[in-house]
């Protein structure tokens, strides 16, 4: 039973310049910001957690090139020539290596089968947010024209409630379901995602990077394997190296997997230090 009371609230707009260096940068978002709305919740007990945050730009991912990763995103949809530039490179790195696409939204319907139909020598095991997120008819289409080259729709990071994801789910619109920690409303409403794609048979790969989104996700991907799924058969978690020193409790990565965390609560909350510094406006680093 909770006994403690809320006693203060406070809300500060934190941004991290990570346009200077392009990471995150898409198809969408060429030069963003990674930013979260970050909240202090003060209570009366002592010992109380505090700590949340809401992300709130940029949704890319980085290739690492590391002997112990084996799985590579590949972000396409600007121009072909490039895509199949860029597919090769991440081919020569192995043959073995799992490989998949991201569009970020970027093609319409016929376009996007099209697309991936020209990507399918490359062999990815999934194209993600191949169209409109909100397109769940439009997403069963691809899905149904690009399942006989072995290749899955991935999508979920812009699904806002747990309706839309029964929707896709009831249409074979995907094949690997992306929740978002921060997209979802509460812990209870992923629980609930990850409770149907059990019953549908989808394997969950949560969308990850950002500004804390692997600190919290990582909750529910161990959640998912000891309490619901029980596999890791098609499952991954992304995982971006970068922001995490700004954060009391980070990630640890060990072999290219995440290690259960130790500490208490959802592991959000922040050093007070990079809360002042990156602040906006009026934090040292926007100065």
């Amino acid at each position: 039973m909770i006994t403690g009371k809320i006693t203060s609230l406070h809300v500060t707009d934190v941004r991290f310049p990570t346009s200077l260096e392009q990471h995150g940068s898409d198809a969408m978002h060429t030069d963003p910001d990674y930013s979260a709305a970050y909240v202090v919740i003060e209570t009366d007990v002592t010992d109380g957690l505090k700590g949340g945050l809401t992300f709130t730009l940029g949704k890319g991912t980085e290739i690492v090139v590391c002997a112990v990763w084996t799985r590579f995103k590949v972000k396409v949809g600007a121009d072909l020539k490039d895509d199949n530039r860029r597919c090769e490179l991440i081919r020569m790195i192995g043959s073995d290596n799992l490989m998949m696409l991201d569009a970020n939204q970027r093609w319409d319907v016929n376009e996007a089968i099209t697309w991936v139909k020209e990507l399918a020598k490359f062999k990815p095991i999934w194209i993600e947010e191949p169209t409109s997120p909100d397109d769940i008819l439009g997403h069963a289409t691809i899905s149904k024209a690009i399942a006989p080259l072995n290749i899955g729709v991935a999508t979920g990071e812009q699904c806002h409630n747990r309706v839309m994801f029964k929707q896709f789910l009831q249409a074979r619109a995907l094949q690997f379901l992306q929740i978002d920690s921060c997209r979802l409303g509460s812990v209870n409403e992923n629980l609930s995602v990850l409770l149907m794609a059990k019953k549908f048979n989808i394997p969950v790969c949560p969308h990850a990077g950002g500004v804390g989104l692997c600190e919290l996700v990582q909750h529910l991907i161990l959640f998912d394997y000891i309490s619901v799924s029980g596999s890791l058969d098609n499952r991954m978690c992304e995982y971006v190296d970068h922001l995490h020193e700004h954060f009391k409790y980070p990630v640890v990565i060990n072999d290219a997997a995440y290690m259960p965390p130790k500490d208490p609560g959802y592991s959000t909350e922040m050093t007070e230090e990079s809360v002042l510094k990156y602040q906006f406006p009026s934090g040292e680093v926007w100065q």
